[in-house]
């Protein structure tokens, strides 16, 4: 089930862009070092978000720049005792700056140090939430590369601290921004990769209804790319059945990234279900018929929803046919 706050926050999307913000900046796919200083005062600094360097940089600096750094070229921590001990402190600072850099600290503990932070996640997790909702992007995109860290690093052990997080980057991957949307897909990715099928698909079913039709896509997207995970076994006794229905529900929707997603779940349903069948042991009373994925579909869902379905499969079927 959804937490309280993760339903308050799915009541609001995030406001419109603002029209200075370059969709390019903050590439995600490289480091990249963008201005800042968007809608908020702050004291006049000069920052390499990585840890390196903070500090005054005098009055005639305006501006302060943040640099994004892919996870794969971070550096280690100086001093692990003592980054875990301020850790909480600079994500809670009133200062951006700070938190950036404690963002940046997080990604590293989670990657050179996860067992020395794990007593802490509990404190770390709600206070990055706390970031994904700061209106000053260069915050709220480094929490989202944080996310993605966390997720690579604790897995299923962060499970429980998974709601507010979920309902964050799935706002903020259908938020106009496009450089933030972007990176909030990537983090999704990366949850859908690291976190277990059987533990994340409860979490994202509730999302696959919600009011947003973005937030729906974004949900079905998750669901179609975990439920492979499942394996033939797990999808099995996960069940078919109840994967079809969500599947069905998610053809009709609004948005064509919910339908394709949806497509694509259905195709690896009809696999699974056609594999199982083929690798059952026949009996004498063994009727072909009865056990087609036609007769299974029309058995699981209403004639208008197995008939969309059929739809689906029987024209991908033919495609393989013909190309063949």
């Amino acid at each position: 089930m959804m937490s309280e706050t993760a339903l308050r926050d799915l009541n609001t999307l995030p406001s419109s862009d603002r029209k200075n913000e370059s969709s390019s900046k903050g590439s995600f796919a490289k480091p990249f070092v963008g201005s800042a200083n968007e809608n908020v005062d702050v004291s006049l600094v000069s920052t390499h978000v990585n840890g390196n360097q903070t500090g005054n940089a005098g009055p005639g600096i305006a501006n302060s720049e943040v640099e994004y750094i892919d996870s794969e070229n971070l550096i280690d921590v100086e001093d692990i005792d003592t980054s875990v001990k301020t850790l909480v402190a600079g994500l809670d600072s009133k200062d951006w700056v700070v938190v950036c850099e404690a963002l940046n600290n997080v990604r590293r503990l989670s990657i050179f140090h996860k067992e020395a932070m794990l007593d802490i996640l509990g404190d770390v997790i709600p206070l990055v939430v706390k970031s994904l909702k700061n209106p000053r992007s260069a915050v709220c995109k480094t929490a989202i590369m944080t996310a993605a860290d966390i997720f690579s690093a604790y897995n299923d052990r962060m499970i429980d601290l998974l709601d507010p997080l979920l309902v964050q980057l799935l706002l903020k991957s259908s938020q106009d921004k496009r450089f933030v949307c972007e990176a909030a897909e990537k983090a999704l990715v990366a949850m859908t990769t690291w976190v277990s099928p059987i533990l994340l698909l409860p979490k994202l079913q509730p999302y696959l209804k919600n009011r947003n039709p973005r937030i729906r896509a974004k949900a079905s997207m998750c669901f179609s790319r975990s439920v492979p995970r499942l394996g033939v076994e797990g999808i099995k006794e996960y069940g078919i059945d109840k994967l079809i229905q969500v599947a069905a529900s998610q053809l009709s929707d609004q948005l064509p990234e919910s339908r394709e997603a949806a497509r694509t779940l259905l195709l690896e349903l009809q696999s699974v279900y056609e594999k199982s069948h083929d690798s059952a042991p026949a009996t004498v009373s063994d009727s072909p018929e009865m056990d087609s994925w036609e007769n299974f579909c029309q058995s699981k869902l209403s004639p208008l929803s197995a008939q969309a379905v059929l739809r689906v499969t029987n024209i991908a079927r033919e495609g393989l046919v013909i190309g063949s």
